[in-house]
Order: structure tokens, then C-alpha cells, then sequence
């Protein structure tokens, strides 16, 4: 790999990377040969590697409303436990499984076709490693969210295509994640040879850690030891060894670090403040509100609710696939998500990521040490709600989620009985709940990660959808294994499709088609 090291190179990325001009000062005296390209031409060639660059960022979590509402708080969101939807017209919806067709194209087709113009002009258009490098790891960090929602994709041979076109053949998951491990192994290299660059040649487009190059190495490790962990239950020994690679390359350790797409205007405001198309889940508030979460007035509103005939202020969720008659009443009854426009969108966390460690030592090294690791990520994620008394909520070994009592006296259900304390001596499940339940309080919103680690190990326990439409399709007491292909492909792309469901059968468990009840290829953990 290409070292960034000589003046053209830095000038390459400080200009256009960002067009700040702290450390172009010293070239305007270079004598240049009269061959080369010109300081315009360079500036014009850097503002658009720069823009694509932001452009491609603005994808990894979807910073545009619409496409937010449809990846997140849609499809990821409610499958995760995090919200339900309060529209009263929305008849076809992924929470009964039986989206329209309309909704299957945007998390699918929207998602790749965006991200390839931009992906595209930058490796084609820059021999500058880095800005090739942030190309590949934000192309790796959107297309990990794809397939761990559709199983195969397209993948290789997009960039494979002497064309534009996105009518190319798929790659199965297993193929597309070996091929994410290789590129992403290639990015880290890259990055490591040039963390001497200077932070003050990324500004203006990089909305995530402002060019600093020793974080973005950091947040690489770390999706990495995320995409490896996500394969323990179909290839453990290739997990084990590509996560503690990971660990060993250091990961994200501190709030400092963590991974933050800072905008102008956090859209995000439009689908739960002003649309209110959506309300807080039942799920994440039962498990909250059971283990009195002092992280609940950070994250949520307070609603009126009725105790033993007195009102109170507290905090209610909504169940998913209800058959909502009122979005005002919805609207009123059930807490909201706390955002306002100057809040970032969340790609990964330091807590996250000491979860994932904690995971590791719980599989491969000692109980103990999960535990200590444990306790450092709750901590982590208190600390970055601003949230008080995690010894106490750490000390917690009897309360459990609360059962769920619907405002509206219509979906009330028991809840699951796991507790936040660490036991050393409990047996491995037991623990891994314990991770895994407090890692998905702790990476709220990011409801695609979510789901898809409940799907990987079954945790936390979710209430199932109250309507079913799959006609079948879909184990209700599982949920959603994957997403369906949109129609787009199924007229546009048949051949290859067609390929691609065959593939989906051979490498899912229970090969079942092109459905939500098919499971992806490392969707392996026995949940009966």
C-alpha cells in the first residue's frame, strides 16, 4: 500500500479533503513544471473527491429524513424493539410483514444506487490512498448494513461493471463479508501509514471526526471487531481470530472516540417531532422502565399515565403491528425519542465497542474479565447520556423488566425475567443476555444493529408483532429474519436475482425463498 508522504499528496487531501488552507501556505513559491496540473484544476478535482467523500457519509446512517424513516424507523427500529409506527393510514407495513411494494425499494435499491455514483468518482478520480481508504471503509460501513438486512447483494462485481449499470450479479453474504474482511484489512493498513497526516486537512467535509486519522483507525478496528463478532455462530474460529485482531489494532475505548455524523440539521427532528410518525417502543421501555434506567429521562419524553386512579408523569412504548385507529391519540399516549436538530446521528460507540469486547472474553477468554468489561461499557454509555448512579443500576441483581401495560388497555403482555447485576458464576447464555440486552440500551438508535444482533443471539427477548401478515412466512415469536427483495429487482434484474434466492437457500438454515422468515447466512444460533 502507498504511502501519503510527499507534499503533492498531503496538498491532495488539505485542500480537497477540505479546503482549509493552513497548510497549502508554503507551496504557493514552488517553481512548477508548466506540464502539471494547475492549482484550479487541482482545487475543482479535490472539491469533488471532498463532497463525495460527505456524500458517502451522509449514507452510512441516512442523514436525508426519508430514507432515515425508511431504513431506521421503519424496518431497523421496530424489529429492534425501539419504536412502532403511529400512522393510522399505513395498511401494508414491514411490522406486519407484508410491506408494499413501494417501501421494499428504498433500504435495497435507494441505499446502493446512492452510494456508487460518489463511491465511484472517488476511486476512479484520486490516486490519493487515504481519501481511496475513507471511500472503502464508508462503502464497507453502508453495504455491512445491506446485506445484514437482505443476505446476498450485489457486491464485487459492481465495481467488476465497465459500466454504470447496478444489473450485475450478487454475491452470496459469505462471499461479500470475506471480501468486506480483505478491503477493510486494506483500509486499516492505509490508515495506519498515515497517521501523521494532519487533522487540519479534513474540515469541512468530514462530518465525523474532522479529519483526525488516528480516530477513524480507531472506528475501522472497531467495525471490524463488529463484523466479526457477527459471525460466531457460522464460522467462530474465523470471529475469534478476526476480533482479536481488532482489539490487538485498538478500537474505540473512549466517548471521545465515538463515531458521530455531525450535520447542520439533524432531520431526524421531522419524523418524531413534527410528522410524529413514530413513538418509543414497548420493549425498550419495559426493560427501562423495569430496571428504573436512570438513562430514560436522556432518551424519552414522559407521557400522562394512570396509577391505582391517580395521574402520573411516566414512560410508556408502543407495541409493533397494532392496528392503530387514532395517530393523535397514538401520538399522546406513548413516549417520544428526546432529538433536536443539533444532535448527531450515531454510527458506533466506545460503549458498543467494550460490549463487544466483553462478548469476546465471555466466549473465548474469562468470565471475569466480561465482567469488568461490562461494567466499563455500562459506565460508558451512562456517561454519555449524562445519566447518574450506574453503581447502583451495576448493583441491581433483582429487578427485570417491567410487564408491558398498554395506556390504551389493548396489547398488555408479560415480560422476559433478566437481570443487570454480572454473575461471574452464571452460565454462558445468561451473561451473554446480560451483554446483549445492555448493549441495546446503551447503542439506541441504531435500530438495523440492533435487530441484527438480536437475530445473531436471540437477544434481548422482544414482545412479537400483534398482527401478522406474512401468510405464514415469518415465525411470529422469532420476527424478522431479513428483508425482502424489492420489485425493482424482480422486473430490472431478474437473472441475477433469481441467482441470488437460490444462493439465499443455500447458505440460510432454512432456506425458505425470498422472504422476512428466511434466515441470512450467519443467522445460525438455535432460538427454539
Amino acid at each position: 500500500m502507498k504511502k501519503t508522504n510527499n507534499k503533492m499528496q498531503l496538498l491532495l487531501l488539505s485542500v480537497v479533503l477540505l479546503g482549509t488552507t493552513a497548510c497549502t501556505g508554503d507551496f504557493a513559491d514552488i517553481n512548477r513544471n508548466p506540464n502539471e496540473v494547475t492549482d484550479e484544476q487541482l482545487q475543482a478535482n479535490n472539491y469533488k473527491i471532498g463532497t463525495n467523500l460527505k456524500t458517502l457519509q451522509g449514507l452510512v446512517v441516512p442523514t436525508e429524513e426519508h430514507r432515515f424513516q425508511f431504513v431506521e424507523s421503519i424496518v431497523g427500529c421496530p424489529y429492534a424493539g425501539y419504536n412502532g409506527k403511529t400512522v393510522d393510514t399505513w395498511q401494508a407495513t414491514f411490522e406486519n410483514y407484508n410491506p408494499s411494494a413501494d417501501w421494499r425499494k428504498v433500504p435495497f435499491v435507494d441505499m446502493i444506487s446512492d452510494t456508487y455514483p460518489a463511491y465511484r468518482a472517488i476511486i476512479n478520480g484520486t490516486e490519493d490512498v487515504v481519501a481511496q481508504a475513507l471511500a472503502k471503509l464508508f462503502r464497507i460501513a453502508i453495504m455491512q448494513r445491506v446485506t445484514d438486512s437482505y443476505g446476498p447483494i450485489p457486491y464485487t462485481q459492481v465495481m467488476a461493471s465497465k459500466t454504470e449499470s447496478l444489473e450485475v450479479a450478487y454475491d452470496t453474504q459469505e462471499e461479500v463479508y470475506t471480501a468486506m474482511f480483505t478491503e477493510l484489512d486494506d483500509v486499516i493498513a492505509s490508515l495506519q501509514d498515515n497517521l501523521s497526516l494532519p487533522s487540519d486537512a479534513f474540515g469541512r467535509y468530514d462530518g465525523v471526526y474532522s479529519g483526525n486519522i488516528s480516530q477513524w483507525l480507531k472506528f475501522a478496528n472497531s467495525l471490524k471487531l463488529r463484523m466479526a463478532m457477527r459471525l460466531t455462530e457460522v464460522k467462530p474460529d474465523l470471529a475469534k481470530s478476526k476480533a482479536a485482531e481488532a482489539i490487538a489494532a485498538g478500537v474505540i475505548t473512549t466517548n471521545a472516540d465515538n463515531a458521530m455524523m455531525h450535520t447542520s440539521d439533524n432531520r431526524t427532528t421531522l419524523i418524531y417531532n413534527d410528522w410524529g410518525d413514530h413513538r418509543i417502543g414497548a420493549d425498550i421501555i419495559n426493560y427501562m422502565n423495569g430496571y428504573n434506567d436512570p438513562r430514560r429521562e436522556k432518551m424519552f419524553t414522559t407521557v400522562t399515565l394512570v396509577e391505582n386512579g391517580q395521574e402520573i408523569q411516566g414512560y410508556a412504548g408502543i407495541r409493533i403491528g397494532i392496528n392503530v385507529t387514532s395517530k393523535a391519540q397514538a401520538v399522546s399516549s406513548y413516549s417520544n425519542m428526546r432529538v433536536t436538530g443539533t444532535d448527531p446521528y450515531l454510527w458506533m460507540n466506545a460503549a458498543e465497542a467494550t460490549f463487544l469486547r466483553a462478548e469476546y472474553e465471555l466466549r473465548w477468554g474469562s468470565a471475569e474479565t466480561a465482567g469488568t468489561l461490562y461494567e466499563q461499557a455500562v459506565t460508558l454509555s451512562f456517561e454519555e447520556r449524562g445519566a447518574d448512579n450506574v453503581k447502583g443500576y451495576l448493583s441491581d441483581a433483582t429487578s427485570t423488566p417491567a410487564a408491558y401495560k398498554d395506556p390504551l388497555n389493548k396489547h398488555s403482555m408479560a415480560s422476559p425475567q433478566s437481570t443487570v447485576a454480572w454473575n461471574a458464576a452464571a452460565d454462558f447464555e445468561t451473561n451473554l443476555e446480560r451483554i446483549i440486552t445492555q448493549k441495546w440500551i446503551a447503542i439506541f438508535p441504531l435500530g438495523t444493529e440492533a435487530w441484527t444482533e438480536h437475530r445473531r443471539t436471540g437477544y434481548p427477548r422482544l414482545l412479537p408483532a400483534v398482527v401478522d401478515n406474512s401468510g405464514g412466512a415469518v415465525n411470529v415469536a422469532l420476527g424478522a429474519r431479513r428483508l425482502p427483495s424489492p420489485v425493482e429487482e424482480y422486473t430490472e434484474n431478474p437473472t441475477n436475482l433469481q441467482a441470488a434466492v437460490s444462493a439465499l437457500n443455500g447458505e440460510s438454515v432454512n432456506g425458505a425463498g425470498d422472504t422476512q422468515g428466511t434466515r441470512v447466512w450467519w443467522d445460525r444460533k438455535n432460538l427454539n
